[in-house]
């Protein structure tokens, strides 16, 4: 079952993110102090979010190496699924 939760979270991450909330927000409500950086998170960087919760959660911090390496990958993630249109040529004029 968790092996599904992680591959619907790279599918979907802010599905995963709000069902993980609701279901079991002890696992948000530990790694994040209040409510507003979830909810940015949410917004802009759910992989992220996630990432850093698991880390914080399983990894005995998010300062330890493998919880680092997940974090760092789960930016990168975040970061390409915005440029994601760039290069499929939308926008571009027909010649």
């Amino acid at each position: 079952m968790c092996c599904l939760v992680a591959l619907l979270g790279l599918i979907c991450p802010r599905v995963v993110l709000f069902l993980v909330w609701l279901f079991n927000p002890a696992f948000i409500n530990a790694a994040y102090p209040n409510f507003l950086v979830p909810l940015l998170g949410f917004i802009f960087l759910p992989l992220t979010t996630l990432a850093y919760a698991w880390a914080f959660t399983f990894e005995g911090g998010a300062g330890s190496g493998a919880g680092v390496m997940v974090i760092i990958i789960a930016v990168l993630l975040d970061i390409g699924s915005w440029g994601g249109g760039a290069g499929s040529g939308a926008g571009k004029k027909a010649a």
